[in-house]
């Protein structure tokens, strides 16, 4: 079965590179002042302050186990489109740095290894091939379970 290829947005998180497909993007803004929400968990940075628009933030890092980064001027929130229950909302992700957009072909495109029942990684569509390395394709939208999911839109 081939994954449908397309343009993607790719950005760093420690030494690995992900990719988002381009037409969730909706801007990259530098690092900005995110006002933090209590009892919120960790990776849940709180929200931000965007034109007028309160969205959600969260840091990608945490929310794969990474551990925690100081930002710096390379630091980057990529804000999103996401669908939460049949409604558009607006979600910031903390990334390392961002890095290109590219063009995976769906043949350049191989599904995730499975591990089992204890391992999920469902919010991986795919695996792209691009000039020797691999770039982890997500699904932005399984990213968060529907729990955390409510619990950032709530934010808003």
């Amino acid at each position: 079965m081939e994954i449908a290829g397309g343009k993607f947005l790719t950005f760093l998180l420690g030494n690995e590179e992900y990719g988002i497909p381009i037409h969730k993007i909706k801007e990259i803004i530098g690092i900005m002042d995110i006002t933090s929400i209590p009892r919120t968990p960790d990776f849940i940075k709180g929200v931000i302050n965007l034109r007028g628009k309160i969205i959600p933030v969260m840091d990608l890092r945490l929310k794969f186990g990474l551990g925690g980064k100081e930002y710096n001027q390379r630091t980057c929130i990529i804000v999103v489109d996401i669908d939460y229950n049949g409604t558009r909302k607006l979600m910031g992700i903390v990334v390392d740095t961002v890095s290109e957009v590219v063009n995976i072909q769906g043949s350049e495109i191989e599904i995730p290894p499975r591990y089992g029942g204890s391992v999920d990684m469902s919010f991986l569509t795919g695996m792209g091939k691009v000039k020797g390395k691999v770039i982890l394709l997500l699904d932005i939208e399984k990213i968060l379970d529907s729990e955390e999911q409510a619990q950032l839109i709530e934010l808003k």
